[in-house]
């Protein structure tokens, strides 16, 4: 059995406005409870941080997660997993300025920074990709990383999903892991879809270990897939 720790790992969390207050305090106490360190991360505009609020409930205190990490100013290959928050934070980030003097036009829908960040982890396949509930939404302006791969997500998101050419798994955990992407239907989900991030972050770990001493430095994403 794989020990249930990270060891340091770095997991970053792209957050925006309308976040769930229970989905973020899920990630900082299971990470910390891995010994992982988590990377709350945005759009900061320029800003040296940014307060985001939570989606506002009826009878229910709004809260709030102040953002120092702008997600331009770091290498997404430091990190062992990137997750998408749920709820609408995904569709916030997906927002993208044309260039100065141009109009908006559909090709410039993958210049958002956040939607360059997550392709970014996407063509790396040592990091563990998560998105929850709405969380692919982010992806949806690159559809051909989507195509041809496993997930599940919520039924409200499934009509711009199932245009990216996924395959739709309604799972009854409803967690689904497709290598190096896992992804989770609902913030109902959210201990499960931890759980099966950490079991993928230790896994090609470990196959990245064993094939590093057969081999050396060099990578072959196969050789993991098979070593898993």
């Amino acid at each position: 059995m794989i020990p249930r720790s990270l060891g340091g790992k770095k997991i970053a969390v792209l957050v925006e406005n309308e976040f769930i207050p229970e989905e973020i305090a899920a990630y900082k106490e299971c990470f910390s409870e891995l010994r992982a360190t988590v990377h709350f991360v945005s759009r900061l505009w320029g800003q040296p941080s940014v307060r985001f609020y939570s989606d506002s409930v009826e009878g229910e205190k709004q809260e709030s997660i102040d953002v120092d990490i702008d997600i331009q100013d770091i290498d997404v290959n430091d990190y062992a997993a990137v997750i998408m928050s749920a709820n609408y934070t995904s569709v916030r980030l997906r927002y993208f300025e044309p260039p100065a003097g141009q109009a908006i036009a559909a090709e410039q829908v993958r210049s958002s920074p956040a939607v360059q960040f997550y392709a970014k982890a996407m063509a790396n396949p040592l990091i563990v990709k998560g998105a929850l509930c709405h969380g692919l939404w982010l992806l949806t302006p690159m559809p051909e990383l989507l195509k041809g791969r496993r997930i599940i997500c919520h039924e409200v998101v499934l009509a711009d999903i199932a245009n990216a050419g996924v395959i739709y798994e309604a799972a009854p955990s409803g967690v689904v892991v497709d290598d190096d992407l896992v992804t989770g239907r609902s913030r109902h989900e959210v201990f499960k879809f931890i759980d099966a991030i950490t079991e993928r972050i230790q896994q090609i770990g470990i196959a990245t270990n064993r094939f590093s001493i057969k081999t050396g430095p060099t990578y072959l994403p196969v050789a993991i897939k098979e070593a898993s």
